[in-house]
């Protein structure tokens, strides 16, 4: 027993020693463990990268300490992307052995790192290669473990106590010049605070970052604000994309980043304060978010990333409930589901950003509403997508209308179109204006041919076509730009009378919400609808309304249209001052606009909205008499133009 015992105790010595006598090797030869690393480093830099890394001095001090001078990395033939003075960290020996380090301590003094991009090409595209995975390409990627490996190597490079001094980022895109600049960071006892100095070709600020970060633990609360009372101003965007960008403070959270059974979970919230934003294609001025916060909960798991449902996004006082994600177990599936619980309808349109939805300002509503969005597309089977939006309503009534008065649909008014911005000459929706034609008074053919071309269902449906939006959305995602869209009568009405034909996000916002206020208040009938839009939009240069249209083309009142005549009118709508192009030198309709007025005639008929007889006397010759034939010897196409089969193609049946 004691010969065991005396082996044990022998055994549990020698490890003693191999072990004391190993960490002493380790310290007697850290400096040249220490050059092997910084040479093998240089050597991938070189080989893998195409930079130059060159270190002038590498030491250790004390027992963990490494102090480096004058580190400096340049990619070749391009401008230098990193160049410090002194770099001083602690690092665990046997981390260095295993190439697993974790920084505890750090100081960075005197330097730069700056990414430019001129005529030469960019200094930092040498990093942006992606290298082969190991796996092989039919194999997916593990998006839990992937994000978890990347988020956790990237916070053991951040120590837990922290001084940089006099470092910048620099940024030089063309000319467009940015860079920030810091005297002083301190992250001691997981607290953290700095001013950082930001100067670009437009502006110089001084913005302040308070707050906590621990990094072993992954968390981290963090308040962005600017030194005094104005806003900060986001850098390069104005610059790059005309995108004036600002906010008070932003607040970020990070309350865990956590791996749970197969999945990665990433918690916290983020929260910003007067956010303003200016851009042409986004509104005509400044568009403010007094208050937003967004308490997110994103989740990875072996074949996806989502936003999990009880994520909660807050807009002023509108609550969401988002859920997003990209799938690929079996297909690749993207999925959206987002539902506003039960709110006040006053609360919601008070809490509409401002200089979003200016004809709202002034609203007043009563009631309550929910709403559900369901959206779902697979890539490899576009057809199947799935778009179900509801909205259900508790006494929802429109007390008072904002800017946009849609009663006035219901009286006779004065329309204007805008040009370019420009208001054009009034014209008269009404009994005074003698070009101003009543429902009644408008050749049936015409009603019936612009209702099967432009909207076929105008009379029952409430503004909207779920199944044109599905098929809109199927081709701009094929197409991968916006190249179809779902426009319906009622929304040509409201763009129109009430809005401008500026193409920005705010109009298209604005004219989804009116078109449902008026469809679903019944502000007006589809008949007083239709009569209105007969009247008001334009079909040639400087012609509005199927009373002068009747006139310019035929000499005609509108009563009195052949369908020849009427199916040519409908056919011009999408773009009427182009309606000469439909013509040949002589006169005649080329063999395209000929094709297209057959196409809607034999779909009239399919329907029923025309008989046989109907059609008696449709290939007589057909011509323009009215002004409009004085523009076809000014604008005379060669037969050779290109056969337009648009029309055929875009048709919604």
């Amino acid at each position: 027993m004691r010969t065991r015992k005396q082996k044990i105790i022998r055994f549990s010595i020698a490890l003693l020693v191999l072990f004391a006598l190993a960490f002493i090797g380790l310290f007697i030869f850290r400096d040249s463990l220490l050059q092997k690393v910084i040479t093998k480093a240089e050597n991938r830099f070189d080989v893998d990268y195409n930079c130059t890394l060159s270190i002038k001095k590498a030491q250790f001090d004390g027992l963990n300490g490494v102090t480096l001078h004058n580190i400096v990395l340049v990619p070749k033939q391009a401008d230098t992307l990193l160049a410090v003075a002194k770099i001083k960290t602690t690092v665990n020996l046997f981390q260095l052995f295993t190439g697993d380090i974790q920084l505890q301590e750090l100081e960075m003094q005197n330097g730069f790192i700056q990414f430019v991009k001129n005529e030469k090409g960019r200094n930092f595209d040498a990093f942006l290669k992606r290298e082969k995975e190991d796996n092989p390409e039919n194999e997916k990627k593990n998006y839990a473990k992937l994000a978890y490996r990347l988020l956790t190597k990237a916070l053991n490079l951040v120590p837990t106590n922290m001084t940089l001094q006099n470092l910048s980022l620099r940024m030089d895109d063309m000319g467009r010049k940015v860079t920030m600049h810091l005297n002083e960071l301190d992250l001691k006892g997981k607290q953290l605070q700095t001013t950082i100095n930001v100067r670009t070709n437009t502006f110089t600020q001084n913005w302040k970052i308070r707050g906590m970060a621990d990094p072993r633990n992954k968390t981290a609360d963090l308040r962005f604000f600017n030194s005094d009372t104005s806003k900060i101003k986001v850098p390069y965007i104005d610059e790059r994309f005309h995108l004036l960008s600002s906010f008070d403070s932003i607040h970020v959270n990070v309350a865990k980043i956590k791996m749970e059974g197969n999945e990665l979970h990433v918690d916290g919230y983020t929260s910003i304060s007067n956010f303003t934003i200016n851009h042409p294609r986004i509104a005509k001025k400044d568009v403010i978010i007094e208050k937003a916060r967004f308490d997110y909960r994103f989740l990875f798991g072996e074949h996806f990333v989502a936003i999990d449902s009880s994520s909660r996004a807050q807009l002023n006082a509108i609550k969401i409930q988002p859920f997003a994600e990209y799938n690929t177990e079996k297909d690749t599936l993207y999925t959206l589901r987002v539902a506003l619980p039960k709110m006040k309808a006053q609360d919601f349109i008070t809490s509409l950003p401002k200089g979003l939805f200016t004809h709202f300002e002034g609203m007043e509503a009563e009631g309550s509403f929910n709403y559900k969005l369901d959206f779902q597309f697979n890539k490899n089977n576009p057809n199947a997508l799935v778009f179900d939006s509801k909205l259900q309503k508790e006494g929802l009534k429109i007390l008072k209308y904002g800017e946009a008065d849609l009663d006035k649909l219901n009286t006779a008014f004065t329309y204007r179109a805008i040009e370019n911005g420009v208001p054009q000459r009034p014209i008269v929706v009404g009994p005074s204006n003698p070009n101003f034609t009543p429902l009644d008074q408008i050749a049936p053919y015409l009603q019936k041919s612009v209702l099967t071309s432009e909207d076929p269902s105008f009379m029952s449906h409430r503004g909207f076509i779920n199944e044109a939006f599905k098929q809109s959305i199927v081709k701009n995602i094929r197409t991968k730009k916006f190249a179809r869209g779902a426009s319906t009568i009622s929304m040509q009405l409201v763009k129109n009378v009430f809005l401008t034909r500026e193409k920005t996000l705010s109009r298209k916002l604005e004219e989804i919400l009116l078109v449902y206020i008026l469809e679903n208040n019944r502000i007006a009938s589809k008949q007083r609808m239709l009569e209105v839009y007969f009247n008001v939009i334009e079909w040639g240069p400087n012609v509005y309304g199927i009373g002068e249209a009747a006139q310019f083309y035929f000499q005609k009142k509108p009563a009195d249209l052949t369908l020849k005549e009427c199916l040519f009118l409908a056919t011009i709508v999408p773009k009427p001052k182009k309606f000469m192009w439909q013509f040949d030198s002589t006169g005649s309709l080329k063999g395209y606009a000929n094709e297209q007025q057959n196409f809607l005639t034999k779909l009239m008929l399919r329907r029923g909205v025309l008989t046989p007889e109907d059609t008696i006397g449709y290939k007589l010759p057909f011509t323009i008499t009215g002004r409009s034939r004085s523009l076809l010897k000014l604008k005379a196409v060669p037969d050779s133009i290109a056969v337009d089969s648009i029309f055929i193609k875009e048709m919604v049946y």
